[in-house]
């Protein structure tokens, strides 16, 4: 028994050796796929037209679920609101992806900035005029010589566009961000966003039997809105960089409309960061408006589409009334990753 032991001893530990580089092989072949499909996350920002809020409920639900990072994207949300301009980041090359309206875009590019539509988000306009009824303005007529609210910048462009089909003349006062100036009667006709002022408006105490509100979109003023941009050098450098943005923000989009109180709170958190004021009923009024603004109403559009049609709509209307010279051609203008553009 003893020589027999002797003999299979050396034999059963080549077997264990053996066995054990097996495991190790097979492990080895097991993670090494694991990390070689692991590939670094491209860095890339994003500048939305103002401060945290529900009006970009998508992007901070993408960027706090993962969602950006699953589509290979290390992504970060810059600083906007007054000072900061959306266009002029993209233009300087100081931000990769930027919001903004499709009247502001066609602006921009008319100039000479070379920013293509990636998607747009906004499919109709939440512009209102809103006037106390006590002040008589129940047509965009009555407001000729009126003192009307209108902000500064690109946002006045629809309001200045239809006072200009009109042929009126209004007394245009600045509007801050505040509805304070209309609330005190220092102005007869305020702007507002359905999404936003028009609801601080009521949630300062006054019924909505006491005004008088116009849409845009009722007047053949229909301009959407929020878009996703970028520089036609951006895209043509990274196009998989470009899809993989706009895949991931619509998922943020249907995830945040899909769990809205999760995406209430993200939002919040964030409005907490920057030191803003969060009111929860408000902001959540305003992700029910952007889902009602974002989602298509016609049959052949889609979620993020720009429809040719909006797109010359606007663009004519511009021209006609002598806010650009020209605009390119709706394919030159809107980027499709199906497209197959280069």
């Amino acid at each position: 028994m003893g020589k027999m032991q002797s003999k299979n001893c050396p034999r059963q530990k080549r077997r264990s050796i053996t066995a054990l580089i097996f495991v190790l092989i097979i492990s080895c072949a097991v993670a090494l796929p694991v990390y070689a499909a692991e590939t670094p996350l491209k860095n890339a920002s994003l500048m939305p037209m103002w401060s945290p809020q529900a009006q970009f409920a998508g992007y901070y639900v993408a960027l706090d679920k993962g969602i950006y990072a699953r589509h290979g994207i290390d992504l970060k949300i810059l600083r906007a609101g007054p000072g900061c301009s959306p266009a002029e980041a993209l233009k300087k090359g100081d931000v990769d992806f930027a919001i903004l309206w499709l009247t502001t875009a066609l602006q921009h590019r008319a100039a000479g900035t070379e920013l293509v539509n990636l998607a747009q988000i906004v499919q109709r306009s939440s512009v209102m005029l809103i006037s106390k009824k006590t002040a008589g303005i129940k047509t965009i007529n009555d407001m000729d010589g009126k003192k009307v609210g209108l902000w500064e910048g690109d946002v006045s462009i629809p309001p200045r566009t239809l006072f200009a089909r009109h042929g009126i003349k209004v007394r245009v006062v600045r509007q801050s961000q505040t509805v304070n100036l209309f609330l005190r009667g220092g102005i007869d006709v305020a702007s507002a966003m359905w999404f936003n002022e028009y609801h601080t408006i009521l949630n300062s105490g006054v019924d909505p039997e006491e005004l008088n509100t116009i849409f845009l979109s009722d007047q053949g003023m229909n301009f959407p809105e929020d878009g996703i941009y970028t520089m036609e050098k951006t895209v043509q450098k990274d196009p998989a960089l470009a899809a993989a943005f706009v895949d991931a923000s619509l998922e943020g989009w249907r995830h945040a409309f899909d769990h809205p109180d999760e995406a209430l709170d993200i939002v919040i958190k964030y409005m907490r960061e920057a030191k803003l004021p969060a009111n929860r009923m408000h902001q959540k009024w305003m992700l029910e408006r952007m889902r009602d603004l974002m989602m298509p109403v016609d049959s052949q559009a889609r979620l993020g589409y720009l429809m040719e049609q909006d797109y010359k709509a606007v663009g004519h209307a511009m021209q006609s009334n002598g806010l650009i010279r020209s605009y390119p051609d709706y394919s030159a203008f809107a980027w499709r990753a199906d497209a197959q553009k280069k």
